[in-house]
């Protein structure tokens, strides 16, 4: 009997070993893809790939490692620190895909969809066509998920409103693409948190009645049929500190 005793003592000893290595290794793939495709050295299939990869064992070293908390005695102490690790770095991109619950597979959002900002600047940095709105079934489909993105309207001159959106864009650090104070268009590019995905944001400012302004604002990922929600998110920033100022 001690010896059968002996025998599940190492076994489990093992396999909470290979677990842990599990998962660090797979919240090593987590990190690493998006770092890659960052970097240069990761197509973006491959890093799609080696993300899910990295998720799937890192779930499944975390269910053992659990089972293993629940039915023995507790983790040593680098088991333990490794699952935690595992953990906070693999709800990175779960939390993002849970936050995108319900986003429509769109990558092009406007407050203006009968006539949306047009890009001028940001048109050689997206491949051909790409900034072209696609027309009244994306506007549609962009109604049905988003009904509160509209227009920002200010009491301010267009040219006071001009000043106060790029102060805007200056604050949200994005990258300044072009600014056109005649036109009173401002071109700018963000970046994704995760992968690091340059989307492109083109805000219009007309003029509102006699004294005031509307600002109108599209924002464009470069890459992608959908954007799990990105896009919207980024337009409701600017517009919330646009008109909380």
């Amino acid at each position: 009997m001690g010896a059968v005793g002996d025998f599940v003592s190492i076994t489990v000893l093992r396999v909470t070993r290979r677990a842990a290595w599990g998962a660090a290794a797979g919240a090593a793939a987590v990190a690493a893809a998006p770092l890659g495709y960052r970097i240069g050295i990761a197509p973006l299939g491959p890093a799609f790939l080696l993300l899910a990869g990295g998720l799937f064992v890192l779930a499944a070293s975390a269910v053992v490692l659990g089972v293993r908390m629940v039915r023995g005695p507790a983790l040593d102490r680098s088991a333990g620190a490794v699952l935690a690790g595992a953990v906070v770095v693999g709800m990175v991109p779960v939390a993002t895909l849970f936050s995108a619950r319900g986003a429509p597979p769109i990558h092009d959002v406007a407050t203006d969809t009968e006539n949306p900002p047009a890009f001028v600047a940001a048109v050689p940095l997206n491949a051909p066509g790409r900034t072209d709105y696609e027309g009244p079934a994306l506007a549609e489909r962009q109604r049905a998920a988003y009904p509160d993105l509209r227009p920002a309207m200010l009491a301010d001159a267009p040219a006071d409103a001009f000043r106060r959106a790029l102060a805007v864009v200056e604050r949200m650090d994005w990258e300044l693409v072009a600014t056109d104070p005649d036109a009173l268009r401002i071109e700018a590019t963000d970046r994704t948190f995760w992968f690091g995905f340059e989307d492109d944001v083109v805000i219009r400012i007309a003029a509102e009645g006699e004294t005031g302004s509307r600002v109108d604002v599209r924002s464009l990922s470069r890459v992608g049929m959908g954007d799990l929600g990105v896009n919207a998110r980024r337009v409701r920033a600017f517009l919330a500190a646009l008109t909380e100022e």
